[in-house]
């Protein structure tokens, strides 16, 4: 068969956008898996996942998240943006519902985060700190900028879902120059006692007042350019712990550019939720004949590069890595 796919990026977290929303298009579960081990393999297409835009019964369309490794994510904050865009190129709409894993979300078009930059804002929601909806197996409901003795002495984690997994410390330049997070992440994410499903593993550095920069090592993934809510998550824990402010714009800094996140508190509810505020930029449209039975073997018949975006994009990388080099 003959499917059309569209390469897409948020803050260089890259994925294959197929389309089974205005298309006939639909597959088992064991096809998207192996759709997903073998189109993001780095040595063929090459992707760190792929998003499946499909219908919805009661929302504008529905997302879901298949990892390089076949496993299924519950959100994905920069692949949200890139559905968002392109939901509103087939849609015509500025702002709709997007159906997730966990929760119905909004998403909508605003003001572009650098010139020429197509930019959305979506919403990082349900946030939880219990630690059995990570799961993080331990003898407490919460885990809130503290030690975990078993991954490290000295160390200050906080855990939350979002609603992926997320462990993130505050670290200095030293820490994160070290080898120190692929040995925590390697850790979690193999059969461990802690976190049976594994875990998101993020080191956040304070660049300047309203400034991180975040690195993630990604369940299902490894260390990816940007992790949409893993940047959430950390913006979220650093107006927990005093550095940033909540319903103040945080720019979150990532090997992969920037975005902005602003985190929000319902006093009612006593509930958080994150605005993430970042690109969507299209790489390339790409026709590819795949056998569903052997998908590995898939072959590219077309290829159309968006070149004008990613160079707009690229000037935008290149301001962020002189800004971090005088940071980090």
């Amino acid at each position: 068969m003959i499917i059309e796919g569209l390469k897409s990026h948020g803050s260089g977290n890259d994925f294959l956008i197929i389309d089974e929303l205005t298309t006939t298009l639909t597959f088992t579960e064991e096809e998207r898996e192996n759709f997903a081990k073998a189109l993001c393999n780095r040595e063929k297409l090459g992707a760190d996942g792929i998003l499946f835009v499909m219908k919805s019964e009661h929302a504008d369309c529905r997302m879901r998240v298949f990892n390089a490794d076949g496993s299924e994510a519950s959100m994905c904050g920069n692949g949200l943006r890139c559905v968002a865009r392109y939901a509103n190129d087939v849609l015509g709409l500025d702002k709709m519902i997007v159906e997730t894993m966990k929760a119905n979300l909004l998403v909508e078009k605003t003001e572009d985060i650098y010139e020429g930059i197509p930019t959305f804002k979506v919403e990082i929601s349900p946030v939880s700190f219990n630690v059995k909806d990570l799961p993080l197996v331990l003898a407490k409901e919460q885990l809130q900028n503290e030690t975990l003795p078993e991954l490290h002495d000295t160390l200050l984690f906080s855990a939350l879902a979002v609603p992926n997994p997320h462990l993130i410390t505050l670290v200095d330049s030293d820490v994160l120059q070290s080898d120190l997070q692929e040995e925590l992440s390697t850790k979690v994410n193999q059969p461990n006692e802690l976190f049976p499903d594994g875990v998101n593993v993020s080191f956040v550095k304070e660049l300047e007042p309203g400034s991180i920069y975040v690195r993630t090592f990604e369940r299902g993934v490894g260390f990816t350019n940007a992790c949409g809510t893993a940047m959430s998550a950390s913006s979220l824990v650093t107006c927990s712990v005093g550095l940033n402010a909540l319903e103040s714009e945080i720019s979150v800094y990532n090997n992969g550019g920037k975005v902005k996140c602003v985190v929000h508190y319902d006093v009612e509810s006593q509930t958080y939720s994150i605005d993430l505020i970042g690109n969507a930029t299209y790489e390339f449209k790409v026709s590819i004949e795949i056998d569903l039975d052997q998908p590995e073997k898939f072959e590219m018949l077309e290829k159309e590069d968006f070149e004008l975006e990613t160079s707009l994009y690229a000037k935008l990388q290149d301001e962020v890595q002189s800004y971090l080099r005088t940071k980090l």
